[in-house]
């Protein structure tokens, strides 16, 4: 049931009993199975596969919510498996749900609204992410984990099974437990995304500094920023700044202090105004 005003580019294949909304675009070459829901204001890119029974753009499961038209972008390339749902964003959390090219969401996977995944994450079956959850690039996240809402998981990070995440969790990290912890260098996750040997070292240097020298960390974190090369500092510097924006956030969660920034960007976007 492909409603009026939705828009398909060319090659797409839809199959039966799945539900296109009026406010609906879907890019090229992208393939929906049976019995599948896309609705709210919702864009798809192209060369998405979408099994059956997933929902997209559903409105947010938030008491805020009150029928704002926010949306949902979906880039190219993505494989989202059978019931899982993506919810719209909302207009306190930016207004938008984003999710980028070449990812893999597995059976039953949650995102919430206001979510923001880049390039090439995986989530397994199950995983769910709370309201306002940024994952980093090519971030693995292992089945039935959980974030809580504001939090940062990091660009290739690699959380474990089941893990409880109520904090941000480092780039390049291995974590994992209830709750978690870091374990260490998510080194084989490394390897594989084409990191030079003397990368990976620089990184176990800083988590063992970090994580297992049992200094206060803020300390450790300023002596190392200090110490950082004039420029970006390569990827020890990303670990450096993605720790310290974690330890300058409200309950280690740095997401949690730009609130504010949000709702104002929502505001703009959604109800074209200044605030609420």
């Amino acid at each position: 049931m492909i409603q009026p005003g939705a828009e398909l580019g060319v090659n797409v294949d839809i199959g039966p009993y799945t539900v296109v909304g009026p406010r609906v675009k879907i890019g090229d070459r992208t393939r929906i199975g049976p019995q599948v829901v896309i609705d709210g204001v919702a864009t798809l890119g192209a060369d998405n596969v979408i099994f059956g029974q997933a929902n997209l753009g559903g409105a947010p499961q938030d008491l805020s919510y009150q029928g704002e038209d926010t949306c949902l972008r979906i880039g190219a390339g993505n494989t989202i498996r059978e019931f899982v749902t993506i919810n719209r964003g909302t207009v306190k959390g930016g207004g938008v749900t984003r999710i980028g090219d070449g990812c893999l969401l597995m059976a039953c996977s949650h995102v919430a609204h206001d979510c923001h995944l880049e390039d090439g994450v995986i989530l397994a079956n199950n995983v769910l992410l709370a309201g306002h959850v940024f994952v980093g690039r090519k971030a693995n996240v292992s089945g039935a984990a959980a974030a809580h809402h504001f939090v940062t998981i990091g660009a290739l990070a690699y959380v474990g099974g089941l893990t409880r995440l109520v904090q941000d969790v480092p780039p390049f990290m291995i974590v994992e437990g209830h709750p978690s912890r870091v374990r260490n260098v998510n080194t084989i996750g490394l390897q594989r995304a084409g990191y030079e040997e003397d990368e990976i070292e620089s990184l176990k240097a800083i988590h063992r500094q970090v994580f297992r020298s049992g200094e206060p960390r803020r300390q450790v974190l300023e002596r190392l920023r200090s110490e950082l090369p004039p420029g970006d500092g390569g990827r020890a510097g990303e670990l450096i700044e993605a720790l310290h924006r974690t330890e300058m956030g409200s309950k280690g969660r740095y997401r949690e202090s730009l609130r504010d920034e949000f709702a104002k960007a929502g505001a703009e976007l959604i109800l074209g105004t200044s605030s609420r």
